[in-house]
């Protein structure tokens, strides 16, 4: 079925809840991206959808609904902790005030969407579809005010991600929240297995909790939709052989995993270019690897562009790598592979949680085991040297795509889960 065929259900009038002010919703981040996919494939779909945000960012148009941003500032004073004092430092006294200032805006959310509503002229809502967010389970109110559905759309063990990466303080709040959040949701749609694990093991019912994985816009990530001429005259690329990481430069996504290994392919295929495409903490680093002389010369990076150049950019390359590093519960559900294989390009990956389920191995691309290094050059190598495979994985992978993963398939589905009524009741 195509993304036309999507079945359309009755239209219902959507509010789109994205509490996250590190979510800027016309931004670039991968979350920003799945934040305005989800409301263009709910409007593509019929319904009315109003986008109740706090940080607007900048970057990208605003998709097709009625856009209500949350008043800025909180007003009131977060509720006293009984946490431990934080370590003394500038860093800790102003995480722990972002902290305070989340759950103070949680503590008034429902209030605050009601007067963006307002303010807008969006009339009541039938339908609540809240991102997760780090101390929020202020959703639970907003449906309990219009006694409606409330989705809960989880994208990773936020908490604890957020204690690993870039630090927690008021980790026990944090949890509460989450708990108190899942368990008041009619639905959580989870992007992975490993998130629907994490969500069932904080008492949530199974029944429940819907895996969905991200999907694509498959009328702008299509072989047919770019050629990559410009972008290979861009960067001189000619009709040289290019390997293609989209992605961000932060350590689990294993860039430097990914230039050892274009090293050892470079050393048979000396023609062969590695086109790096994104930004992130770790990118300078990554720039000075690169002048290195096993890869001097050979590895082109962007920088960050918009994602609606990314298809481009896609089509310039003959394959992808997803080199993602083995880490315990590995629960992405990696758009850009989605985005790859629907640009007609395979991808390899290492078989790591939902990446198995995205790509089927030599059929739409090919599957290593996480951490081998000659085993992913080789892979890489042995697609490069074969064109006629590449091609014929990468018709497998759009058409696929096509049938499966367009973004408003991924909506429709997680529609027809939802009851008809607020079932829910937070603890």
């Amino acid at each position: 079925m195509s993304a036309s065929q999507a079945r359309r259900p009755a239209a219902r009038r959507i509010l789109y809840l994205n509490p996250d002010a590190g979510i800027p919703v016309l931004g670039e981040k991968g979350a920003s991206v799945h934040v305005r996919a989800m409301v263009n494939a709910l409007s593509a779909l019929g319904h009315e959808v109003g986008l109740c945000y706090t940080r607007a960012g900048s970057g990208n148009l605003p998709p097709p609904c009625r856009m209500m941003p949350l008043e800025a500032g909180i007003g009131e004073k977060a509720r006293p902790s009984a946490h431990t004092a934080p370590p003394p430092g500038l860093a800790a006294k102003t995480s722990l005030a972002r902290e305070r200032d989340r759950i103070a805006l949680d503590a008034v959310l429902a209030d605050r969407v009601e007067r963006a509503m307002q303010t807008a002229g969006f009339a009541a809502p039938d339908l609540l579809y809240e991102r997760h967010a780090l101390f929020h389970a202020g959703g639970i109110a907003v449906a309990e005010r219009f006694g409606i559905p409330r989705i809960l759309e989880v994208n990773a063990p936020i908490v604890e991600e957020q204690a690993r990466h870039r630090g927690l303080i008021l980790r026990d709040e944090a949890e509460a929240a989450e708990r108190r959040s899942f368990l008041g949701a009619d639905l959580v749609v989870a992007v992975s297995d490993a998130v629907a694990a994490h969500v069932a093991s904080q008492g949530t019912n199974p029944a429940r909790i819907l895996v969905a994985p991200n999907g694509a816009d498959t009328a702008r990530f299509h072989p047919e939709s770019n050629d990559g001429k410009m972008v290979r005259g861009r960067y001189s690329l000619r009709d040289l052989p290019v390997v293609g990481f989209v992605g961000s430069f932060k350590s689990w996504h294993g860039f430097d995993f990914l230039l050892d290994a274009f090293a050892r392919v470079a050393a048979t295929l000396p023609e062969a270019r590695l086109l790096a495409v994104g930004t992130g903490p770790m990118l300078e680093a990554a720039r000075g690897r690169a002048a290195e002389p096993a890869l001097a010369g050979r590895v082109i990076f962007t920088g960050d562009i918009p994602h609606h150049e990314v298809p481009a950019h896609l089509a310039a390359m003959d394959i992808t790598v997803a080199p993602y590093l083995d880490q315990p519960g590995f629960y992405f559900s990696p758009l850009k592979v989605v985005e790859s294989l629907a640009a007609g390009r395979p991808v390899v990956a290492p078989r790591l949680g939902q990446i198995e389920r995205l790509i089927r191995d030599g059929e739409t691309g090919r599957l290593y085991p996480p951490g081998d290094l000659g085993s992913c050059a080789r892979e890489i190598a042995a697609l490069l040297r074969h064109p006629e495979l590449r091609a014929r994985m990468g018709e497998r992978g759009a058409r696929e795509a096509q049938a499966a993963w367009d973004w408003t398939q991924v909506a429709s589905r997680i529609l027809d889960h939802v009851p008809s009524t607020r079932m829910a009741r937070a603890p």
